[in-house]
């Protein structure tokens, strides 16, 4: 069990959040937004049901967030989520102002934290947040392998 307060204990928050999407028939991604060590904005994948290509954890933990702190700017807040933002989350988060990123997986196909383009590293954007990804990857990458594998009619490998 993860220490309360760390990187490991919020990412299994999100990852609760990922979980509940998959029983949804969602892409299991899960998101929380920190400020000051309490959860401000929590948000699960939500695109097939909302019918709204937005509806990104990310996206819906950000929003969530800002209607609890009243305010579109979350100077202060990290945000935790399961699998590495795309471009789209990124540029929420640049407007958000989110200080700090914490991913689990890799996403080698869209990911915008490194993996395909690094928005956050890129010196001509007029904010920065920090990254950190790899947290809890292992069970964050198992929940989307599972997912595909079921969609697919396969098992996992």
């Amino acid at each position: 069990m993860p220490e309360p307060g760390t990187d490991e204990h919020w990412m299994g928050v999100a990852l609760d959040l990922a979980r509940d999407a998959a029983r949804r028939g969602e892409v299991p991604v899960g998101a929380v937004v920190v400020c000051d060590g309490t959860i401000v904005g929590c948000g699960g994948n939500a695109p097939v049901a909302r019918h709204d290509p937005t509806a990104h954890a990310e996206i819906t933990a950000l929003r969530d967030a800002a209607r609890t702190l009243e305010n579109y700017r979350l100077p202060g807040c990290e945000l935790f989520v399961t699998l590495e933002p795309c471009a789209m989350c990124a540029g929420a988060i640049f407007h958000a102002r989110i200080g700090r990123v914490v991913f689990g997986a890799h996403d080698p196909k869209s990911g915008a934290c490194g993996s395909v383009i690094d928005l956050f590293g890129e010196a001509r954007l007029n904010h920065h947040a920090t990254c950190r990804g790899g947290v809890r990857a292992t069970e964050c990458g198992a929940l989307l392998t599972t997912f595909f594998a079921a969609r697919r009619g396969g098992a996992a490998s």
